[in-house]
């Protein structure tokens, strides 16, 4: 599909925010995507238009093949990932803890989690029927490290930096289908991110690993 889309399209779907799939573009633009099945009208107003999960997929492996052929031309977006706080082609990423490279800090970052976590609870409120932003979305379930990594840092906490033994949070995948892994190396810290998850939507539990005896939180997306 990516590959019967024109340049000018193939920018909007790259140019798409990360997590809402808010697109921006021209009315012809906008038809041209709703008419191949990778956006929506949506039906409440302004009526903004988004990707659709086909749309998603159409620009993850866009941002994969801009990955891998380079960085793209002045003012073009590319690159991907989950392991920082932006990739190399400028595409957000929340902070899951452990990174080699530290992440920018200061104002700009905060600004822009704040906006990660906006579109996030848009994303929400346009998926489910009743417009709820309590608990998690399609997206969220789909991404679960990092869906549970923004509602962390979006609340302020902080992510661990490369060495373990400075605190922070870590999170991380698990065995367990819908069910992230988070650590902190201080149980009151641990039990502040149980507080924050639950907040966020989800479901948060405390248990230890049997060999290392680490305490960890094993946490899901709520559905109801």
């Amino acid at each position: 599909m990516a590959r019967t889309l024109g340049a000018g399209l193939r920018r909007v779907v790259r140019a798409a925010d990360p997590v809402s799939g808010r697109l921006k573009g021209t009315e012809a633009q906008l038809a041209g995507l709703v008419e191949r099945g990778l956006a929506f009208r949506h039906p409440r107003a302004p009526h903004g238009h988004f990707l659709t999960p086909a749309g998603h997929r159409i620009r993850e492996g866009e941002d994969d093949a801009a990955g891998r052929s380079g960085p793209e031309p002045e003012g073009g977006a590319s690159g991907g990932g989950t392991s920082g706080s932006r990739a190399s082609g400028g595409v957000f990423a929340a902070r899951v803890g452990g990174e080699e490279e530290a992440a920018e800090g200061g104002a700009a970052r905060v600004r822009e989690v704040r906006s990660a976590w906006q579109g996030l609870l848009e994303l929400r409120r346009m998926s489910h029927p009743d417009g709820a932003t309590d608990r998690p979305c399609g997206w969220e379930r789909g991404h679960l490290v990092q869906a549970a990594a923004l509602a962390l840092e979006a609340a302020g906490h902080r992510p661990a930096g490369a060495d373990a033994g400075d605190g922070g949070y870590r999170v991380r995948e698990t065995p367990q289908p819908e069910a992230v892994a988070v650590y902190e190396a201080e149980g009151e810290a641990l039990r502040a991110c149980a507080a924050t998850l639950e907040a966020a939507g989800w479901q948060a539990g405390e248990y230890t690993e049997p060999r290392t005896r680490t305490r960890y939180l094993l946490a899901s997306p709520r559905r109801a």
